[in-house]
Order: C-alpha cells, then sequence, then structure tokens
C-alpha cells in the first residue's frame, strides 16, 4: 500500500467540472492500493501518514505532523503509483489491487484518517477521470509504502 504524500496550501479535485474535494493547508495525498494489502497495512499506512512530521513549526523547521497542526487532507485514489516499469517503455499495472477491492481501502483508509483525529478528509471519485489542482507548499513530497516497513 502507498501513499504519496504532498504538503500543500491547498488544492482540488474536479469530475466533469465538477469540484468533488478540496483542502487548505495540509496534505494531498495520492493513495495506491496492491495485491496483498491487508487491513493491517490501512491501519499501519494511515498511523504513518498522520504521525508524518513535515510541517513546519514555529522555527520553520519541518518538526510538527498534521495532528499537532489541524492541517486537512484531500485524497485521491492513483492505482498507477504501482506500475512497474523494469521492462520496456510501457509501465505494467499487474501490481494494483483490484478495482472493488481497492475502493473499500481506498474508503477504510480515508475514514481511518478521520479515527485518528485528521479534522477534515476529503476525497476524489475513485476510478474517476479526475483533475487535480494543487499549491505544493515547499514542495516537500514523501512515499509512504508498507512493503518497506514489513
Amino acid at each position: 500500500m502507498k501513499a504519496l504524500v504532498q504538503r500543500v496550501l491547498s488544492a482540488s479535485v474536479s469530475v466533469d467540472g465538477e469540484v468533488t474535494g478540496s483542502c487548505e493547508k495540509g496534505y494531498m495525498i495520492l493513495f495506491c492500493a496492491t495485491k496483498g494489502d491487508s487491513e493491517e497495512d490501512i491501519k499501519l499506512l494511515a498511523r504513518k501518514t498522520v504521525n508524518l512530521r513535515v510541517l513546519e513549526d514555529e522555527n520553520g523547521k519541518m518538526n510538527l505532523s498534521i495532528l499537532e497542526t489541524g492541517g486537512e487532507v484531500l485524497c485521491i485514489s492513483q492505482f498507477t503509483l504501482a506500475a512497474d516499469t523494469r521492462k520496456g517503455n510501457r509501465p505494467s499495472f499487474i501490481k494494483a489491487m483490484e478495482p472493488e477491492v481497492a475502493s473499500e481501502y481506498y474508503d477504510r483508509y480515508c475514514e481511518e484518517l478521520r479515527k485518528l483525529g485528521v479534522k477534515s478528509v476529503e476525497k476524489g471519485v475513485f476510478g474517476a477521470d479526475m483533475q487535480v489542482s494543487l499549491i505544493n507548499d515547499g514542495p516537500v513530497t514523501v512515499m509512504l509504502d508498507t512493503d518497506i516497513w514489513k
């Protein structure tokens, strides 16, 4: 399971010209469930996400978590994070979880972020053609991957 966490000043996602989710200062997260992921991966990834200390303290140092700052989250499903580019020039997505299960895991991950204390978690539309806008802050972008913690 992967989450690409971007520190943002603001972000929004639209489907067919209509905004379906947005956030102010906090994180825009691209989420990907991969084959073999479990309920435990959801909880582990969510805990790591909310405790990630990449938000600035009063001295401008990356020292605070989203829980400490009261920041917001926009989470977007992104199966292409499972891309395997080892062979040729066309990525393989065989490692991506089946859409029906991945959709449930995406919803559960967002719910777990809420349970852990994130005040606002908005979402994109799973499986839709989405247009994402953001103002990256820093820029700060961090890949979280449960496979490397096992």
